[in-house]
């Protein structure tokens, strides 16, 4: 006997016996139970029900499911039937361009009650990319140089030549640059 079954059959003898006297306050079981049992076992000894001996199926109250308004049932639809998306393709999508939150577990549930919760046989099953940043733990390991031309026009209209150098440490992600008048005025390399 499992638990479920030992928690009916005790909150029915308190029905019964609140049937049998119309009082609950003196069985020695209302210790066990709680406090929302009372004003139900005078209810139903009133009407004259003493309850089911089987558990109780379905939502407990208070705990139902989000509504999913009709416009948006449409959406998931749509993109499931126009682009063959799946729950959480559909989920992010929802999220991303028309901001409304709503889990994949939920698309699912509306794709299944029209459905479509399965793909064609010749659609191939696709994933959310995901994306690593590129990375370097060492500072100072791996650096990358980058060189920008500049172009000025000087006071007196003539064109000015400028080269900018940049270097970005990849762990650090520390950007240092310099810039320089002309290719044949830079340091002198270290070789």
């Amino acid at each position: 006997m499992t638990q479920a079954h030992r928690d009916i059959r005790r909150k029915l003898a308190v029905l019964r016996h609140a049937e049998a006297t119309g009082n609950v306050s003196d069985l020695p079981v209302l210790r066990h139970l709680s406090g929302d049992l009372l004003p139900v076992a005078a209810r139903l000894s009133s009407q004259g029900r003493t309850g089911s001996d089987q558990p109780q199926t379905g939502c407990r109250p208070g705990t139902r499911p989000k509504k999913i308004f009709p416009p948006i049932e449409e959406k998931i639809l749509r993109l499931r039937q126009r682009y063959h998306f799946g729950p959480e393709r559909i989920s992010w999508y929802l999220k991303r361009y028309h901001g409304f939150e709503i889990t994949s577990q939920s698309v699912y549930r509306v794709l299944k009650r029209h459905g479509l919760n399965r793909l064609p046989h010749h659609q191939r099953r696709r994933s959310i990319p995901s994306f690593r940043r590129y990375e370097i733990r060492v500072p100072g390991h791996h650096v990358q140089v980058d060189v920008k031309f500049l172009s000025f026009v000087a006071a007196d209209g003539r064109k000015v030549r400028r080269f900018q150098y940049t270097a970005i440490d990849d762990a650090t992600r520390v950007r240092a640059l310099k810039i320089f008048p002309a290719t044949r005025n830079r340091p002198p390399s270290s070789s």
